[in-house]
């Protein structure tokens, strides 16, 4: 079971994000077997525990983590008919909830939430739970104010993260059976029906991407029209797609077109169709696309590069569903959805004249602002493996980067976005596939000058070691300088690296860059 991909599952991100927000805990995965993945991989998210993160820092404290999940996980096993959530206390009497999921019938592991007591504890237990520390924690750790600050879930609390995993694993069940269904029929379907454009398809998991996943949910079963703005390269027809997938008219064609491609005439004749005869080479009639996307979704991209007399046709569809073909003489009708797409500011370009305010209003219902690839470093890592998969192909060995590689592509500034990022992952893996991790020398010119001018060497905060090691030391040195050049404002550097404010304050806690820090409250220039 690859629970990665599972991460990146819309619903599972927006259920991640609501267990950070109302708990500041994590969702985590163990496999049938009982083991952690994440855990033997180092990839380890602190809890707000204090006490935990002792525990999971530790070599022994961690293998008891590990036995307390492996309870669990038994007492699933020993009963296949349990299907909700259940609870187990760990090692250091902390609480554990864990919903079972279950694929094809098939026991597959569970989801949980670890790291609380479920009432406060009182003077003797928090002596227990010191003593027990005490055997894995460093010498210097004040244990004394740790334990006054262990979490607690009430009852109302506990119902409540319950039903959120069992809605998890449902989805994740529900995602898997899907899928299994269309591989099931892949055969008899056509291309633009078997490669769906769920959310999913979508990777992202920084504090703007959640935001654009949102907006999308609330817009796809509506048919309003929508305006998706973003630079070139960051995704604007596969977000389009997505909402036309995830909609009501997904049974029905997607239609695009590209309002740059062509000129003046060749367009209003591919949008609108012509009539025999309408202009020299006119030898019958002919559909235009708005009439093939009737019932569907037409997706206009670059509408910002329309001319006016252009505009005002299509003002006309969509106020009225209605057009003329060239050389016409009688309306058609259509029921399509319109999804516009530009790297332009068409507010600007309705101050200078150059795009109509009238039909700009029309297409600016709802806004969909697609983040460039600079604003969510924090999806960097996920990204390049994904493209690195995806572009994978047999014979070759690369399975990832080394680690100065890895810091000059997380520090150049992506003027292509996600588009330039996958074209330079696809060259890196024809160009060093043959090696185990691809080095930062085989990296595109234009990159490495841009990172370190001059072509010298580039100096991270970590250059060897493993590559999860050298992701976590550049990201704690962002965040330590961030936190200087913002005077400590979280909400602001939350949202100058693309993540949540809760994330933030998670790995802010993580590399222990929070002594001193002042009180939420009192942060210096909160906005």
């Amino acid at each position: 079971m690859d629970y990665g991909k599972h991460l990146n599952l819309h619903t599972i991100i927006m259920l991640r994000d609501v267990i950070r927000k109302w708990w500041q805990m994590e969702l985590a995965f163990a496999d049938r077997h009982g083991v952690v993945h994440a855990w033997q991989h180092g990839d380890i998210t602190p809890p707000p525990n204090a006490m935990c993160r002792l525990a999971l820092t530790s070599k022994e404290g961690l293998r008891r983590c590990g036995q307390s999940i492996r309870v669990l996980n038994e007492k699933f096993k020993a009963n296949k008919k349990v299907r909700r959530s259940l609870v187990h206390d760990c090692h250091l009497n902390f609480t554990i909830v864990g919903a079972p999921l279950y694929i094809a019938n098939e026991y597959e592991g569970f989801l949980f939430v670890e790291g609380f007591a479920r009432q406060p504890l009182d003077a003797r237990e928090a002596e227990v739970l010191k003593s027990k520390v005490r055997q894995f924690a460093p010498p210097h750790a004040d244990l004394d104010t740790l334990s006054d600050q262990v979490p607690v879930l009430d009852g109302a609390d506990l119902s409540k993260l319950s039903d959120l995993l069992e809605r998890a694993a449902s989805e994740i069940a529900n995602h898997e059976a899907v899928a299994a269904e269309q591989e099931t029929h892949a055969p008899a379907l056509p291309g633009e029906l078997n490669d769906r454009y769920r959310f999913e398809k979508i990777i992202g998991r920084s504090g703007p991407m959640m935001e654009v996943f949102r907006l999308m949910e609330k817009v796809a079963n509506s048919d309003s029209t929508v305006l998706i703005n973003g630079e070139s390269g960051t995704g604007k027809e596969l977000v389009a797609r997505a909402i036309h997938h995830s909609g009501p008219r997904a049974q029905q064609p997607f239609v695009v077109q590209n309002c740059s491609a062509f000129n003046d005439n060749l367009l209003e004749s591919a949008l609108f169709g012509h009539t025999r005869g309408a202009f020299t080479g006119a030898l019958r009639d002919k559909k235009g696309l708005f009439e093939v996307a009737d019932g569907g979704t037409f997706f206009l991209d670059e509408v910002g590069d329309m001319s006016a007399a252009l505009q005002v046709k299509l003002l006309r569809v969509l106020q009225e569903g209605t057009f003329l073909p060239v050389g016409g003489t009688q309306l058609k009708e259509v029921n399509v959805r319109v999804i516009a797409a530009t790297h332009k500011d068409l507010g600007e370009l309705v101050k200078r004249g150059e795009f109509r305010e009238d039909l700009y209003y029309r297409i600016n219902v709802i806004r969909v602002q697609l983040p460039p690839l600079r604003e969510r470093r924090d999806d960097m890592p996920v990204l390049i493996d994904h493209f690195l998969r995806k572009h994978h192909r047999e014979g070759q060995r690369a399975r990832g980067l080394d680690p100065e590689a890895l810091a000059i592509l997380s520090a150049y500034a992506w003027p292509g976005n996600i588009r330039e990022l996958e074209n330079e992952i696809e060259r890196l893996l024809v160009l060093g596939g043959e090696l185990e991790s691809i080095p930062a020398e085989l990296i595109s010119s234009r990159i490495r000058d841009a990172v370190v001018p001059g072509g010298g060497p580039f100096i991270s905060p970590r250059a060897h070691g493993k590559l999860h090691e050298a992701v976590e030391a550049l990201e704690r040195e962002m965040i330590q300088q961030g936190l200087m050049r913002t005077r400590y404002n979280k909400s602001r550097l939350a949202r100058e690296l693309g993540i949540s404010r809760s994330n933030l304050i998670l790995k802010i806690s993580r590399y222990g860059l929070d002594k001193g820090l002042p009180d939420d409250e009192a942060e210096m220039g909160e906005a």
